[in-house]
């Protein structure tokens, strides 16, 4: 009896690590996908400091890890400033949400423009494209190819503002995992613009400012529907820059540690209030700017009031 248990004491130890290896055996890549993953690494790096030798550096956006090869580091000074100017935005955001959700379609009126909206056959349009990409991304159907697409806006979002602020690019690199712009000129509206501008959405309604125009001058044939396939489009999109952006902000963004995390969320919260206000007020000809200019003031006198009845002496003297 004692020989028979401790055979089966070497066998089942023997089995535990034949499992064991074989566990670590598949957790590895296989040979061609460390071959390929090691040839990206160098090329990414060699890139990096061809740029760095003419004076270039990198914009990062790390999906699968944290890419922290080239990041600038803030000063405590420059942190400090950060913070306070984040804090001094924070009122500014309180006031833009505030006008965004209780501007209307005018003086006196007795319908919201949020309920005229709602039951629009626009916004019908609109919420079905928001639907389904919703469906997309939360049951992980084709997300490569959406992270691909995603990475790419965000990467060519850095460009634009790179060129608008004066800078050049010396070179994009585009993956599924993560990407980078080289370029001599960095700020942090460069580093943060890709989390508020929907890239794709403004590319929509590009083309379809020129289709528009094109059929105003008798140059291009008059797509069916056009209106509904243009909301349907712009709802999927917003929504497709919308989640994946939201999935990529606590993935340690480079873009966000290089201008503080704090002042960065304050930032893209705040310029994603006015791009959809702005976006409202372009898109329906109900919403005027003065809707939108009357309810910002109607929001700062509220916020005025409000702190006003707030006694803050006696809160920092309250004792705990």
């Amino acid at each position: 009896m004692f020989g028979m248990r401790s055979r089966r004491k070497s066998i089942s130890s023997r089995q535990r690590r034949t499992r064991t290896r074989n566990s670590r055996r598949d957790g590895r890549p296989t040979l061609r996908q460390a071959f390929h993953d090691a040839n990206l690494r160098a090329k990414q790096r060699a890139n990096r400091r061809m740029g760095r030798r003419h004076g270039l550096s990198s914009m990062q956006a790390a999906i699968a890890g944290t890419a922290n090869d080239g990041m600038i580091h803030l000063n405590i000074g420059q942190r400090m400033l950060r913070w306070l100017t984040a804090l001094m935005l924070l009122p500014f955001c309180v006031i833009a949400t505030r006008a965004l959700l209780n501007v209307g379609v005018g003086s006196g009126a007795e319908e919201t423009f949020w309920r005229d909206l709602v039951t629009s056959e626009h916004f019908l349009y609109f919420g079905i494209g928001c639907v389904l990409m919703m469906g997309w991304f939360f049951t992980g159907l084709l997300e490569r190819l959406f992270l691909y697409f995603y990475v790419l806006g965000h990467e060519l979002t850095h460009a634009v503002f790179v060129y608008a602020c004066g800078g050049k690019v010396g070179g994009i690199h585009v993956t599924a995992d993560g990407g980078y712009v080289m370029t001599n000129k960095s700020n942090a509206l460069i580093a943060l613009s890709p989390y508020f501008v929907p890239f794709w959405s403004v590319v929509i309604l590009g083309i379809s400012t020129v289709i528009g125009l094109f059929n105003k001058f008798g140059l291009f044939y008059e797509i069916p529907h056009h209106d509904h396939a243009l909301y349907f489009l712009v709802g999927f999109s917003w929504s497709f820059h919308l989640l994946w952006t939201l999935w990529m902000i606590p993935r340690d963004q480079p873009d966000l540690k290089e201008n503080g995390v704090f002042f960065s969320l304050v930032v893209i919260y705040l310029a994603n209030v006015i791009v959809i206000s702005v976006l409202l007020c372009l898109a329906l000809e109900e919403l005027s700017w003065d809707h939108w200019a009357n309810e910002l003031v109607n929001s700062w006198e509220y916020l005025k009031s409000f702190m006003s009845k707030v006694d803050i002496s006696s809160i920092l003297n309250t004792k705990i």
